[in-house]
């Protein structure tokens, strides 16, 4: 029988699925991996650097929050930074399951989480707020969330308690809120919007 050389590229992905099939779920950490410029595929429970991306779990039911079935992960990532929401919500006087619901959204939970338009960490902070909140790190995810709980706050007294504004104006910014003086049309934000508060009804139902 011929035998095909196998692409480094393919090669690594195999790797992944194997490890995502096979790490036990007693394990109970975090599995953080990334591919280098040589195909190699890298795994540690504990990353040392931005390369590494978080592996999600296998699931043992799925979720589908619009049908109400609920998810159940072989990992608490999702609790991991509970503490944190919770010091940062009775520090600036916001739902603890609202600020979980836009981290959810924001960063699924992923500390070292970059967006295209270079927002950092787990709430998703821009450059230009880092400097404004005197932010050192934004990829401290006490630092991240305290701040981004404070800019929150802000959007919600400007926006006079309107929930789904302040989430629009956390996503796009107030000048287009202002601009439109509404939710704007950018599927985007509509989008953002629409989950928080999904996340945030799924948290509220489901609190300890």
């Amino acid at each position: 029988m011929k035998r095909y050389p196998i692409s480094r590229p393919l090669r690594a992905l195999s790797l992944m699925l194997f490890f995502l099939v096979m790490l036990p779920a007693t394990l109970g950490g975090e599995i953080y991996s990334y591919v280098d410029q040589y195909g190699v595929a890298h795994f540690s429970n504990v990353p040392t650097s931005r390369r590494y991306k978080y592996v999600e779990p296998e699931m043992t039911e799925t979720e589908s929050l619009s049908f109400g079935t609920r998810r159940i992960f072989r990992t608490t990532r999702h609790d991991r930074y509970d503490d944190v929401i919770r010091e940062a919500a009775r520090t600036h006087g916001i739902r603890f399951e609202l600020l979980k619901a836009i981290i959810r959204v924001e960063s699924g939970f992923d500390p070292y989480a970059i967006s295209s338009a270079g927002a950092m960490g787990l709430m998703q902070l821009m450059p230009e707020n880092c400097d404004l909140l005197n932010v050192r790190d934004p990829f401290d995810p006490y630092e991240n969330v305290m701040a981004g709980t404070q800019y929150f706050k802000c959007l919600l007294q400007k926006y006079q308690l309107n929930l789904p504004l302040t989430l629009a104006a956390y996503n796009a910014g107030p000048g287009a809120v202002d601009q439109y003086q509404a939710i704007p049309p950018y599927p985007e934000t509509q989008n953002f919007v629409e989950r928080v508060l999904k996340y945030y009804d799924h948290f509220l139902s489901h609190h300890d």
